[in-house]
């Protein structure tokens, strides 16, 4: 996922908002994305706006404000959300997952089904559904050839899923891709590395916020379900509730994927941590139990 920005206030960006725009902002912010600015990270927004304030030629937070409010409002929200958010990903982030996939999880899958779906919610600029895509065509389709597999990436930053559709990186986003992937599967152009064309035709990117419940509820059908490093960005009530919506969102023996660093502990008792190694995943039971909060879903 596109990850809070941490660069430091100008001069001319400090104190843009005062007490009362702070928290009428940060307030506005958590009920559309469910990202929440702690008082501690007040210089975090107010660096954004005091940049969306130059560019829109805006005196003060409160015209800031009122911006947010008036028949533009939409699209200036979207701008908000791409200057707050920030890309910070790259290829092969979690071998240990793509390990776990290879070793257990498609073996039983393809016995008996050959159509997988995958969504990479918050997939930031396509580095973690492009390395799925990647892994698939190199590792799984050579002994499976009749297998289709949909990827569909998320995020609610524009700027990054417009990188994503582009498929191009620098150096840092593709350090960690083994030499023959990188020869195999990107062209490079300068100093820029392009997904050759073959990968990005495997991945689909749309625009999508994790708290908004009616988009949530559309996501449907799912066979596995990868939310890396995401959920550290919502607070608790947040966080159940998009956990509810991936739960709804998977088949019946579905996998989620968060995070090596997370834990539903606390979060939700619907799925069930399954241990392959040192790596833990979620699984959605293969029938919905009576026990099930969400079996209604």
């Amino acid at each position: 996922m596109s990850l809070l920005a941490r660069l430091p206030l100008t001069p001319q960006q400090q104190g843009v908002l005062s007490d009362a725009e702070f928290q009428q902002l940060r307030q506005l912010i958590y009920e559309k994305t469910g990202i929440y600015f702690q008082d501690n990270k007040r210089y975090l927004l107010e660096s954004r706006v005091g940049r969306r304030l130059n560019e829109l030629r805006l005196p003060n937070g409160r015209a800031y404000l009122h911006a947010l409010q008036n028949g533009q409002a939409r699209e200036e929200f979207r701008h908000l959300v791409n200057a707050i958010t920030i890309n910070e990903t790259y290829f092969f982030r979690a071998p240990g997952h793509l390990e776990v996939l290879e070793e257990h999880i498609l073996p039983e899958w393809l016995r008996t089904k050959h159509q997988i779906r995958i969504w990479s919610a918050g997939c930031s600029s396509g580095e973690e559904p492009y390395t799925l895509a990647i892994f698939l065509r190199d590792r799984i389709l050579p002994r499976h050839p009749y297998a289709r597999f949909e990827i569909i990436g998320t995020d609610i930053n524009t700027n990054v899923l417009q990188q994503a559709q582009q498929g191009i990186y620098g150096d840092y986003a593709i350090r960690n891709v083994p030499p023959e992937y990188l020869q195999r599967y990107f062209v490079q152009q300068g100093d820029r590395y392009q997904v050759r064309e073959e990968i990005r035709k495997m991945v689909k990117f749309q625009v999508l916020n994790l708290a908004d419940a009616v988009a949530m509820n559309a996501m449907r059908n799912f066979d596995l379900i990868i939310c890396a490093n995401v959920l550290i960005y919502f607070d608790d009530n947040m966080k159940r509730r998009v956990v509810q919506s991936f739960y709804r969102s998977l088949v019946p023996g579905g996998y989620l994927f968060i995070g090596f660093s997370e834990t539903l502990y606390g979060i939700s008792q619907a799925f069930q941590p399954v241990r392959f190694g040192k790596a833990i995943v979620y699984r959605k039971e293969a029938e919905a139990s009576e026990n099930s909060p969400y079996r209604h879903g």
